[in-house]
C-alpha cells in the first residue's frame, strides 16, 4: 500500500519518476502543481524545461482558430468562442436555492472527445520474482483540457491499483468519467472476492457504461498468479503481456462489450 502521485505538474518531463520520488522520499501521497515540479527538480529530475513540441503548438493554434472548439465546458456562455466565460443564469446559485441540474444530460454526456489521436495514457503492472505487485500510470492528460484539470492518472484506485495479496489493474480512457467509479479499486476488490480477471474487468466497465453509455475507456486486470484479461467500452482495446517464459511481448485485443465505433489505444 505504498503510493506516490503528482498532478498538474509542469516543466518536468518524467512524471512517473516524480510520482515514485513522492512515494520513496515523502510521507505524502499526492503533490500537485508548481510545488510538485519544485519537489521533482529538487530531488534530481531534469528541469525546468519547455515541454511543448512543434506538433503540440500547431494543434493548439488550430484549436484557437476554431474558437477553442471542442472544449470541456458546459452550462456556460458564450458557447462557441474562447471566452471569457460565465455561467448560464439557470445554473447559478442564490442564497436560498440549489443550482439547477439536468440529471438526464449529466448521464447522457455527448460523445467522448477521447480518441486515438489525442490520447497517450500508459498503465503498466509488474509482478516480480518474490510475488510483489506494482503498478503505475502516466499520461499527458486530455487534449484542450481546462487549465488546472486533474485526470484519473494520479487518483488511487482509478487509473491503477495493486495489492500483493490479490493482483493489479490499470485503466485508460475518459478519466473525468472513470475516476467517479474508481474502476481499478473495483477490479482488485472483485479479484479479492474470487472473481476471475475477465469477469472483474467486465464488471467494472459495465458499472460505468450503465451510467454513461457514451464514455470511452478500458481496464486490464491481472491476478497475483499472472492470469490476465481486459474489458473496454467505446473502442477496441489492446494491451500487451510479457511473461518470463516468453521471448517477446504478446498483444491482446479486446472488443467492446457493446456496439461502438472502434479505435485503438496503447497501454
Amino acid at each position: 500500500m505504498e503510493l506516490g502521485a503528482v498532478a498538474a505538474m509542469r516543466y518536468v518531463k518524467d512524471g512517473i519518476r516524480a510520482a515514485r520520488l513522492v512515494m520513496q522520499h515523502t510521507e505524502h501521497t499526492l503533490l500537485v502543481g508548481e510545488q510538485a515540479s519544485v519537489f521533482a527538480i529538487s530531488m534530481g529530475l531534469p528541469g525546468p524545461m519547455n515541454l511543448s513540441s512543434e506538433e503540440s503548438l500547431k494543434k493548439w493554434m488550430k484549436w484557437k482558430e476554431k474558437d477553442c472548439q471542442p472544449n470541456f465546458r458546459k452550462n456556460i456562455l458564450p458557447t462557441n468562442s474562447c471566452g471569457p466565460y460565465h455561467p448560464k443564469e439557470n445554473t447559478q446559485m442564490g442564497e436560498n436555492s440549489c443550482p439547477t441540474v439536468d440529471l438526464v444530460k449529466t448521464t447522457t454526456r455527448k460523445i467522448s472527445p477521447i480518441n486515438m489521436h489525442n490520447h497517450d495514457t500508459i498503465s503498466m503492472a509488474v509482478i516480480d520474482k518474490m510475488g510483489h505487485v506494482a503498478v503505475g500510470t502516466s499520461t499527458n492528460g486530455a487534449t484542450f483540457k481546462i487549465p488546472g484539470r486533474v485526470g484519473d492518472g494520479p487518483i488511487p484506485g482509478s487509473s491503477s491499483y495493486a495489492d500483493d495479496e490479490v493482483g493489479a489493474c490499470g485503466a485508460t480512457g475518459d478519466g473525468d468519467i472513470m475516476m467517479r467509479f474508481l474502476p481499478c479499486y473495483q477490479v482488485v476488490e472483485s479479484l479479492r472476492r474470487g472473481m476471475e480477471p475477465k469477469v472483474a474487468a467486465e464488471d467494472a466497465i459495465s458499472r460505468i457504461a450503465r451510467k454513461f453509455p457514451n464514455f470511452v475507456g478500458a481496464v486490464f486486470a491481472v491476478s497475483k498468479d499472472g492470469v490476465h484479461a481486459g474489458a473496454c467500452h467505446g473502442w477496441t482495446f489492446q494491451y500487451s503481456v510479457r511473461l518470463p517464459s516468453m521471448d517477446d511481448v504478446e498483444v491482446f485485443t479486446v472488443t467492446p462489450q457493446s456496439a461502438s465505433v472502434p479505435c485503438f489505444v496503447k497501454t
